[in-house]
């Protein structure tokens, strides 16, 4: 493995576990653990719970007078609708209205907003946020500074139960922060799986114990530890996106599906004009879901073609989704094909039949 890449707190107990590691984002990862491998993993987190490792998000701290307006000023949905403690999903655009990054906000008061960006946008989100700041205000790159643990299926709350964290009331896009064998530990009712879960936030130094308590109350409970592989099949059944193919610098929210992350009627934020022209006009390319019909497996930039034989578009994310036992996908296709049009995806030259379909391609219980 590359030397450059980071490695968090969990390194040595991953390699322990006999865990598949992977770059990812620029760190080095847990993409699977187990016998029967990210399927496996997949299937214990519909069903029970999976213990993920995802210390790879960045933390950024923003704080000082005004900075929960400062924040709604540079981000796109509208900070304003969300009280002190609560969680918002908002995208960091670029003035062209292409997306920087899709992140996480914890709008700790209004001095202090908490942000989760993806790992290898975490440092440009902070610099264009420290550019933009007046002076009252500080941006901290707290990367290397807490752990992500993030706890995820219909018996997630009974984990956290079990290790003293007693969430089983706090409502879906909420956080608290409490504390774990004395220590602060930040838990948000959010994550990337359809699931009800929980991503947790230790201190760096913390994150190992946090982590065997977890891991040791999920497996009564039919849970353990979960890698990336699984992570992304999650997201892929609910059609999240992922930043760098479904959307990112040359894919508008527009495009990506994401016009609700975006407070339309909020006097500013970075990339307001562009995405409003383009909302005036309408984007250009959908992202959709693309269901296969028959045996195989779509991967990213697949052609798409219509019946009739022509190229209506490119799939962006696509995999075998375990739930489903068939192909899925997402991709940006022409506006005008719809949800309940038939396709066909170039799978390495045989044509893949496919329905488009509106995602999640599978039941959400994030709120149950």
């Amino acid at each position: 493995m590359s030397p450059h890449l980071h490695r968090g707190p969990l390194h040595s107990a991953h390699v322990e576990a006999g865990a598949t590691l992977g770059a990812f984002g620029g760190w080095e990862m847990p993409i699977s653990y187990h016998d029967g491998g990210v399927v496996a993993e997949h299937t214990v987190v519909r069903e029970a719970a999976g213990v993920f490792d995802v210390t790879h998000l960045g933390k950024i701290v923003i704080a000082g007078p005004g900075a929960a307006d400062f924040v709604n000023s540079c981000f796109t949905a509208n900070l304003a609708k969300i009280s002190p403690g609560q969680v918002q999903y908002t995208l960091c655009c670029t003035e062209d209205g292409g997306v920087v990054d899709d992140l996480i906000a914890y709008l700790v008061g209004a001095e202090e907003v908490f942000c989760v960006p993806n790992a290898a946008n975490a440092a440009a989100v902070a610099r264009r946020l420290a550019a933009a700041a007046p002076p009252a205000i500080t941006v901290t790159d707290a990367h290397d500074q807490y752990a992500v643990l993030a706890v995820q299926g219909p018996c997630s709350a009974e984990v956290l139960s079990a290790v003293g964290l007693q969430m089983a009331d706090l409502s879906y896009l909420s956080f608290i922060d409490a504390e774990h064998a004395g220590v602060p530990v930040r838990v948000g009712r959010t994550g990337y799986t359809g699931e009800r879960g929980y991503e947790l936030f230790p201190a760096w130094e913390h994150a190992a114990v946090l982590w065997n308590a977890l891991l040791a109350a999920a497996g009564p409970l039919g849970g353990r530890a979960c890698g990336l592989g699984a992570r992304d099949t999650l997201r892929t059944e609910m059609g999240y996106p992922l930043h760098g193919q479904d959307i990112g610098p040359d894919i508008s929210p527009l495009q990506g599906g994401l016009s609700w992350a975006i407070g339309w009627k909020k006097p500013a934020f970075w990339g307001r004009e562009a995405l409003l022209a383009e909302r005036d006009t309408g984007p250009s390319r959908r992202l959709r879901g693309l269901r296969a019909t028959a045996r195989g497996v779509p991967r990213p930039h697949m052609a798409v073609r219509s019946a009739a034989g022509a190229q209506v578009g490119e799939t962006t994310s696509g995999t075998f989704s375990p739930t489903l036992r068939t192909g899925i996908a997402l991709a940006l296709l022409d506006p005008t094909v719809r949800p309940g049009a038939s396709v066909e995806i170039d799978v390495r030259g045989r044509a893949l039949p496919c329905e488009v379909v509106t995602p999640p391609f599978v039941e959400s219980h994030v709120r149950s």
